[in-house]
């Protein structure tokens, strides 16, 4: 794993997207030569054209990431890859289009660009083929020596199991700390020398997962292998890295206050950040507003009532707030008394609901909540009142998503499906927290980007 501006990378990917990206650039010089030797043109030097090859690599690669073509199921599955790469660079020929209108003084001719997208259609997709199973196997993949072969050693060995494992756990040691969980693991009093032992099996880390650590932990062990350049880490570290997520069943407060994060509330971040909401819902609004007029009249033709949804949510510090959505269920849909959470195939759905549910338009109105300062683009989606009154006390740390700006998406969103259910509430608030403590503007651009993923291949909306 990288962290890119305090977001955690996976190897693969990042060396995907690099080698992809270098291949787009290739593609664009490529489309150029061809098309100069066709007219009897001297193609010039490669700086004069520096702008036009960056503005034929960037939109693509931006659409790559917007697709998903980095996935886990994207970098093991050629199948999967193929439909991503496409719908990629069909994206990508839209927001070319778009530029090569608004600044055609950095893009291609359109012959140039319509040769550079055939070779690099040609190029990511042989890149995928030959070197899929290098950069999806276990080439890249950290050798992990885990210290305990309990509850939690049993976590790390089911998140090893899973194909988008950016890990391989070489050997479990038995601590003499509990119950043992994992079968394989060896006896701590078999390993004659801890660090000795951790270099003899070439581990790169070594992952702390006792289920009980007071004076259980081997310092001058672990001294000596931190000094020897193995990683040493808790597992509450281990799987927020692996998996994106704060991870509830291991964490504890002394973690969360001695751990670095939780920086979404310093100055120039926040400037930043306000900026960005206040010209983005002001230009959705207005450009948008057509089309929000026309779904709002059938949406009334439909069924009776309102066509906007009013509704009170719990906003930053846990103050209040009106949320406004296009109605997609029926005016009666809560006659019966409280608040009721959405199920799949929820009959109380319209038509027009179940449509612009599916492409997220019904949160388009949220733009004035952003405009006003309530919300945020990017940042946990704001809860109704009478569920954060239980869920504060089911769920440990729920308080603390409220000390970000709740948003219209969000990393919960782009990771977990819809969820009605406490249990739903908990994965998702497990992202929340991950989002609040690495907050970055890096990590909201990509949120952002990756929302079309969402609405293209839309899991579980309901």
């Amino acid at each position: 794993m990288v962290r890119l501006f305090k977001h955690y990378v996976p190897n693969a990917v990042l060396l995907l997207g690099v080698l992809d990206f270098a291949l787009l650039l290739i593609a664009a010089e490529g489309g150029w030569r061809v098309r100069a030797w066709q007219i009897g043109m001297a193609p010039g030097g490669l700086h004069t054209r520096i702008p036009q090859l960056l503005s034929f690599a960037v939109p693509l690669q931006i659409a790559m990431v917007a697709v998903g073509a980095y996935g886990a199921d994207t970098i093991r599955s050629l199948r999967v890859a193929t439909s991503r790469l496409m719908v990629a660079v069909s994206l990508g020929i839209l927001l070319l289009s778009v530029i090569f209108f608004l600044v055609p003084a950095i893009t291609f001719w359109r012959s140039n660009l319509f040769y550079a997208m055939l070779l690099s259609i040609a190029m990511l997709f042989a890149l995928r083929l030959a070197a899929g199973r290098t950069i999806g196997g276990d080439v890249l993949r950290r050798r992990v020596v885990v210290l305990g072969a309990g509850a939690r050693a049993a976590r790390i060995a089911a998140l090893a199991e899973r194909a988008s494992a950016n890990f391989s756990v070489i050997d479990y040691i038995a601590m003499n700390d509990g119950e043992v969980a994992v079968g394989r693991a060896r006896r701590r009093d078999t390993v004659a020398s801890l660090p000795d032992h951790v270099l003899k099996m070439r581990a790169s880390e070594v992952v702390l997962a006792m289920e009980e650590r007071r004076n259980a932990l081997p310092l001058n062990d672990l001294l000596r292998i931190k000094t020897t350049g193995v990683m040493v880490c808790d597992i509450s570290t281990f799987i927020e890295r692996e998996t994106g997520r704060v991870d509830l069943a291991s964490v504890n407060p002394s973690w969360l206050i001695f751990s670095d994060g939780f920086s979404s509330g310093q100055m120039l971040n926040a400037a930043a950040k306000r900026s960005f909401d206040i010209a983005v819902s002001l230009i959705l609004l207005v450009v948008t507003a057509p089309l929000l007029m026309l779904v709002a009249i059938a949406i009334r033709l439909e069924t009776p009532g309102p066509a906007l949804y009013r509704q009170r949510r719990v906003g930053l510090h846990n103050e209040e707030f009106v949320m406004m959505k296009l109605r997609s269920m029926r005016e009666d849909a809560e006659c019966a008394g409280g608040a009721v959470w959405t199920s799949e195939r929820d009959p109380r759905i319209t038509r027009i609901g179940q449509l612009i549910r599916k492409i997220r338009f019904d949160e388009l109105p949220q733009c004035w909540s952003v405009l006003t300062g309530d919300m945020s683009f990017v940042g946990p989606r704001p809860e109704r009142p009478e569920f954060v009154a239980g869920l504060e006390r089911e769920l440990p740390f729920y308080a603390e998503r409220h000390m970000v700006k709740p948003g219209i998406t969000g990393w919960a969103q782009i990771n977990y499906p819809y969820g009605a259910s406490v249990e739903d509430a908990r994965h998702k608030l497990e992202y929340d927290l991950y989002y609040a403590k690495n907050y970055s503007p890096f990590l909201d651009l990509l949120i952002l980007i990756q929302t079309l993923r969402v609405v293209l291949w839309p899991q579980g909306a309901r």
